[in-house]
């Protein structure tokens, strides 16, 4: 394998999890959960926000619209950070290690502007990224093949220098055509162990 000269992180459920349904079945119960998540396109709103929509607004506007969910919706905002939860310990190290021998880190994540800023004021690990790619900053959202190029151009290395990780197929498939070398994120184990591969930490600093 070439060893890569950075490594590119995706962040929900890499670094974070991100699992709406799982709070919205503790918050109002796994029926009203279904119930809501049928009627209302959640996914569809966050999307928004990922693309550059400003946060508060566009979940206050969709709460709006569906006056049965309205408070249900709006703790889309305001309990956001217990949406965005909790850590991946292990990955979080990982992203530590990399730091510690030098390597380039970037972050590419769907997220929004607002909401990244908010997070790395709760999970100081994400300001350690040399650079972080947000698709709400750059109002291109994976798996756009034009967010890919930004990277691409900003980082000035070549896409086989790039080691991505990636817990969704379809982001992994346009890295991967683009010559990116990739690894679809199932547990911090196996990318713990795809670093150790390639060269860029030892079973030690991998641990």
């Amino acid at each position: 394998m070439t060893r890569p000269e950075a490594v590119v992180f995706d962040i929900g459920n890499v670094l974070i999890e991100w699992q709406p349904e799982r709070f919205y079945d503790g918050a109002i119960g796994p029926e009203a959960r279904a119930r809501m998540f049928a009627e209302v396109d959640l996914h569809g709103m966050n999307e928004a926000v990922d693309r550059g929509a400003p946060f508060r607004d566009t979940i206050y506007a969709t709460a709006a619209r569906y006056p049965a969910w309205q408070g249900e919706i709006r703790l889309w905002h305001d309990n956001w950070i217990e949406m965005a939860a909790p850590v991946i310990p292990h990955s979080v190290r990982l992203l530590g290690a990399l730091k510690a021998k030098g390597m380039p880190v970037f972050a590419l994540t769907n997220f929004g502007d607002d909401t990244f800023t908010f997070a790395a004021a709760h999970y100081p690990f994400l300001s350690d990224f040399d650079r972080a790619f947000v698709s709400g900053r750059l109002k291109l959202t994976k798996p756009d093949p034009a967010i890919y190029a930004v990277v691409e151009a900003e980082s000035g290395l070549p896409p086989a220098a790039l080691l991505f990780t990636d817990d969704r197929d379809e982001n992994i498939d346009v890295a991967r055509a683009r010559g990116w070398a990739t690894h679809h994120f199932d547990g911090p184990a196996g990318f713990a162990a795809r670093l150790v591969a390639v060269g860029i930490l030892t079973g030690d600093e991998a641990a």
